[in-house]
């Protein structure tokens, strides 16, 4: 199916300018809007069919993320504790913001097919004792939560050759390892350009569209379902010709 329109919600993330730079070459989506607190410039192919716009997340009411009518919202939106400075911080940027986003993205037409596809990450649980994993398992929770038409959630590994503007040792270290361990398993580790590539394309299937190699799954929140897809089948959707 052709001319969908796009939102993407932390484009200028490691895995999220992968995603518009992606969204941009492609002619399924012939509509794509790029809103955050600050943009992506010298952006060159694509740029016609692009509209950004600088937003406030304290206030979303205010940002017009719903008069788009966007098609499929995409979210890559996160942060680390470390980042955002405390635990309250980083639960208001990796959840608060996330939710909030895509609730003001919603359309009130009931008949509008839209879905929403987000970048989790594995482990994701409500109910882990841990910080990150336990704030990305919420967030799962709230979006789904929303009333999408199909929700999506991506739960990839290391992200291998994520470009951060911030230096981080330890994952330079880990990346060494997970490189060598994902030789040996696909569900280790994927390259951010191929995660942004199986976004895309569940963006553009949906859930019901999924082929099988995608190992996609259901999970819950409340009487809400979801649809999980981890690092193998992201892995395998992101390769695939499709």
């Amino acid at each position: 199916m052709t001319g969908k329109s796009a939102l993407i919600i932390g484009a200028t993330g490691a895995t999220g300018q992968h995603v518009l730079k992606q969204l941009l070459a492609s002619k399924d989506f012939t509509r794509v809007g790029e809103y955050g607190r600050r943009v992506t410039e010298n952006i060159t192919e694509g740029r016609e069919k692009l509209e950004q716009k600088t937003i406030d997340f304290e206030k979303l009411e205010s940002a017009g993320l719903k008069e788009g009518k966007w098609d499929v919202v995409f979210i890559t939106l996160g942060t680390t504790r470390a980042q955002a400075g405390s635990a309250a911080a980083f639960e208001k940027i990796d959840r608060e913001y996330v939710v909030n986003a895509a609730r003001a993205a919603k359309t009130e037409d009931p008949s509008h097919d839209q879905r929403v596809v987000y970048l989790s990450s594995t482990g994701a649980s409500a109910s882990s004792p841990f910080l990150y994993p336990k704030s990305k398992g919420l967030t799962e929770n709230g979006l789904a939560e929303l009333g999408y038409k199909d929700t999506i959630v991506f739960r990839p590994g290391y992200l291998a050759n994520a470009k951060r503007k911030e230096s981080r040792l330890v994952e330079s270290v880990f990346g060494v390892f997970m490189g060598a361990a994902s030789q040996v398993s696909s569900s280790v580790q994927i390259d951010v350009s191929l995660l942004a590539n199986a976004m895309i394309k569940a963006g553009k299937l949906g859930t019901s569209g999924l082929p099988a190699y995608a190992l996609a799954s259901k999970a819950s929140a409340g009487t809400a379902q979801f649809t999980v897809i981890g690092n193998k089948g992201a892995t395998a959707l992101g390769k695939a010709d499709v």
